[in-house]
């Protein structure tokens, strides 16, 4: 189990890989099928393949896409328990609270 430290150190790369457009959409596509890198960088004609080796690596450091290399092809996948770990400690909370809130609105 990681302390306290290393979870929010965890939550700010997870938060700066998502603050990205290009690597959102990159989440969106490999949410929707594993890729290789070509056909990733193929689906985002208008970067250069540096560049998106470049969102690769912040989306990899925050432990969100997964690679392995088969023979000379590296297999990218979408790997989501980041983003459940953000969801149940930010998002659900907050979404309880905002319900709640409506809630209150709508009785008085």
């Amino acid at each position: 189990m990681k302390p306290d430290g290393a979870k929010d150190a965890d939550d700010d790369r997870v938060f700066k890989a998502l603050a990205s457009p290009v690597r959102r959409r990159m989440l969106d596509e490999l949410r929707k099928a594993p890729h290789t890198t070509g056909s990733l960088c193929a689906l985002l004609p208008e970067l250069d393949r540096t560049t998106v080796l470049q969102h690769l690596r912040v989306l990899e450091r925050a432990e969100l896409v997964t690679g392995r290399k088969v023979g000379r092809e590296r297999h990218l996948s979408l790997a989501p328990l980041p983003i459940k770990r953000i969801y149940d400690r930010w998002i659900s909370d907050y979404m309880t609270a905002a319900v709640d809130l409506l809630d209150r609105l709508d009785t008085d």
